[in-house]
C-alpha cells in the first residue's frame, strides 16, 4: 500500500489530487539489489518511481555487454520506459537495483490520461524526458570524445554525485559491462587509479572518495 506521507514528503509539487491518485491506483513495491524491474523487449504494464534507492538504465548487446545510460534516483521516473509505454512498444532498455530500492509502480494505462488531466504531471514527466536527454547527449560525448580512463574517473564521479557514496561494490567486470570495455583493461586502470592516490582497492570494493576529494 502506497502511504500518503510517502507521497507528499517525494512529490510536494504534486497536486493533491495527484497525490490522491498516485496512493490509490499506485502499488508500494520494494525490490533486493541486483533485481530487474524492466527487461529488453518487454512489454511494460506498469512503470517505477523510485522512492528510495537506485536503478541503473542500460542497453545490452548480443553478448551480453552493457551500455549504461543513467541512473535513477528517490524522485525520478524512467522517461524511456514512458515513451514505450505511449508507443505501446517494447522495451529498448532494461532497468536494474544497484541498492536495495523501494518504488511506486503505476499502471501504463493512467499515463495518458494524468498527462491531461494533472498539470504538474506533465511538467513533471516533461522535465524527466528534458533530464535524461541531457544524460544520454553526456553519455555519446563521453564514449566519443573522452578516453576510458576519463570514462572511469567519470564513472565514480557520476555515481558520487548521483547516490553520495564514495564507494563502489562490485567485481571489476561489473564496471567493465557498464562501460562496454574488458574487465583487463578496467583492472589495468584501476591500477593506475590505485597507484596515482585516486581510489583504494579492496576485495569487491573500491574506494574512490580521494578522486571526489580531487574533483569537487
Amino acid at each position: 500500500m502506497v502511504e500518503e506521507e510517502t507521497v507528499k514528503k517525494h512529490f510536494p509539487f504534486f497536486e493533491s489530487s495527484l497525490r490522491t491518485a498516485l496512493v490509490e491506483q499506485g502499488t508500494y513495491r520494494e525490490f533486493p539489489v541486483g533485481q530487474e524491474l524492466i527487461r529488453e523487449e518487454q512489454y511494460i504494464r506498469s512503470f517505477p518511481i523510485v522512492i528510495s534507492g537506485l536503478i541503473k538504465v542500460c542497453r545490452t548487446d548480443e553478448n551480453g555487454n552493457e551500455l549504461l545510460l543513467y541512473y535513477l534516483r528517490a524522485g525520478e521516473v524512467c522517461t524511456v520506459s514512458l515513451i514505450c509505454c505511449m508507443d505501446r512498444t517494447q522495451s529498448r532498455v532494461k532497468a536494474v537495483t544497484e541498492e536495495k530500492t523501494s518504488v511506486i509502480m503505476v499502471p501504463v494505462d493512467l499515463l495518458d490520461g494524468w498527462l491531461t488531466q494533472f498539470q504538474t504531471w506533465k511538467e513533471y514527466v516533461m522535465h524527466s524526458m528534458q533530464k535524461r536527454f541531457d544524460e544520454l547527449l553526456n553519455t555519446i560525448e563521453s564514449i566519443s570524445f573522452m578516453r576510458m580512463d576519463e570514462r572511469l574517473e567519470k564513472f565514480f564521479t557520476d555515481r558520487f554525485k548521483s547516490t553520495g557514496s564514495t564507494t563502489f561494490e562490485g567485481t571489476h567486470q561489473n564496471i567493465a559491462h557498464a562501460l562496454n570495455s574488458s574487465r583487463e583493461v578496467i583492472s589495468r586502470l584501476l591500477k593506475q587509479m590505485e597507484r596515482k592516490g585516486l581510489i583504494r582497492l579492496s576485495r569487491n570494493i573500491i574506494d574512490y572518495a580521494p578522486l571526489c576529494d580531487k574533483s569537487y
